[in-house]
């Protein structure tokens, strides 16, 4: 894989997060791609890659995202991100870093993606 093909991937990825559109983040992935969060259940296939980023949204509405670097090998990257936002039911300004770990296919679409982030972070922000 071209590591700057990936890295645009990624800038292209963020804006879509920055989108506010789960469809354009579901788009990244692979048809039958699946992404898992902090060793949670799987979101497999678009259609549920695109329930888990409508989730992200209704939790931060103005969540905001960037990329803090992109390292890839071979089929292999990791996406290291920050978004910001508030909280939809505190309204409580939140700032969590984290990444993902992707495996890429020729089209550089996510075949799979494990997420994390420090969650117990997150909710002690959520509540301020």
């Amino acid at each position: 894989m071209d590591p700057k093909k990936v890295a645009q991937m990624a800038a292209d990825y963020t804006a879509a997060w920055n989108s506010k559109s789960a469809e354009a983040v579901a788009s990244f992935y692979a048809d039958n791609g699946e992404i898992i969060i902090n060793r949670g259940e799987p979101w497999t296939g678009r259609a549920r890659v695109r329930d888990m980023a409508a989730g992200f949204y209704a939790d931060v509405p103005d969540l905001t995202l960037t990329c803090d670097d992109i390292r890839c090998s071979g089929t292999h990257a990791v996406y290291v991100w920050t978004f910001t936002g508030h909280d939809a039911t505190t309204g409580k300004p939140l700032k969590i870093s984290g990444w993902e770990e992707w495996e890429l296919d020729g089209a550089l679409k996510v075949v799979a993606s494990r997420g994390w982030f420090d969650a117990e972070d997150y909710a002690r922000q959520a509540a301020g």
